[in-house]
């Protein structure tokens, strides 16, 4: 019996199809945290630079080979642009593991496309975020049927590695995550932004403002994290009649910035489903994929 998720890892081989900067931030975590050791860790990716960077870095095998690191592995992670997708199933089909599991962390693209693009059933889709790198993302995951309790476990013990996470049962709730938590740190870091050039164009020096600005916005998120009030009451508590606050408020709800980020957040939800639709492989008349391994 294992004592906890994270034992479900034990001894167990991961590839990383992929080897970009969310690649190396999952192997970040899972060697931090103990999970995996390196020499159970494959990263594959195009370039042969790379591959012996991530080696030098963590003692991981890199490598540009995605076949022979999928074939010796129990959990292959997905972690390619969207646009190449559709190639790398066509090079892996058939070739995972019957008892592995596949988690995809690629925007916008559907299990089922994965499932039958590989041949493989289990498969687990999730959406991270820019903050997994430092251990405070937040993941929202569904699985197929096709996974098993061991495999849950598994895939919950990697997410949960990289901060929080959120299993949901309806996978249409994915495209909306990555409209809110998946695209969340550009709208955070786009207002951190302009609040430093304010900042800046009352007289503070860019490092002093930099510094208000990001422990403002951590400090705030942490209050909200730790309180059981709502929102809006919050916001109330610093939100004085007639003062500073309430000048600020009215001029932001003067300028819309509630409708323009509902527009924004709208407008990811539409471009992740899109990404699912754009890429999705040819498919002959039994429903398999046609685009084989050279792409």
């Amino acid at each position: 019996m294992f004592e906890s998720v994270d034992d479900l890892l034990t001894g167990k081989a991961l590839a990383f199809i992929g080897s970009g900067t969310m690649a190396e931030a999952m192997i970040q975590v899972l060697l931090k945290k103990e999970l995996v050791s390196p020499a159970h860790i494959c990263a594959s990716g195009p370039r042969e630079a790379r591959a012996e960077e991530l080696s030098r870095r963590y003692g991981v095998n890199g490598t540009t080979d995605n076949r022979g690191a999928a074939e010796a592995a129990d959990v292959v992670v997905l972690s390619v642009k969207p646009q190449v997708l559709p190639i790398v199933l066509g090079e892996l089909r058939g070739l995972i593991y019957p008892e592995g599991l596949v988690l995809s962390i690629v925007a916008g693209m559907r299990i089922d496309t994965i499932a039958s693009g590989l041949q493989h059933e289990a498969v687990v889709r999730a959406m991270p975020n820019t903050p997994a790198q430092i251990g405070e993302g937040m993941t929202v995951w569904t699985a197929s049927d096709g996974v098993d309790h061991v495999q849950r476990g598994q895939a919950r013990a990697i997410l949960r590695a990289m901060g929080h996470e959120l299993y949901v049962e309806d996978e249409d709730m994915l495209d909306m995550a990555t409209a809110v938590s998946g695209t969340g740190p550009t709208y955070i870091f786009l207002m951190m932004e302009a609040l430093t050039d304010a900042a800046v164009h009352l007289g503070f020096s860019r490092r002093v403002a930099e510094e208000l600005v990001t422990q403002t916005v951590v400090g705030s998120g942490n209050f909200a994290r730790h309180s059981d009030r709502h929102l809006a009451e919050m916001r109330n508590m610093v939100t004085s009649p007639g003062g500073t606050s309430a000048e600020a408020i009215y001029q932001l709800e003067k300028g819309s910035l509630r409708t323009v980020l509902s527009k924004a957040v709208w407008a990811a939800y539409q471009k992740s489903k899109l990404l699912g639709k754009a890429n999705q492989p040819p498919q002959d008349p039994n429903g398999l994929p046609t685009i084989d391994g050279e792409g």
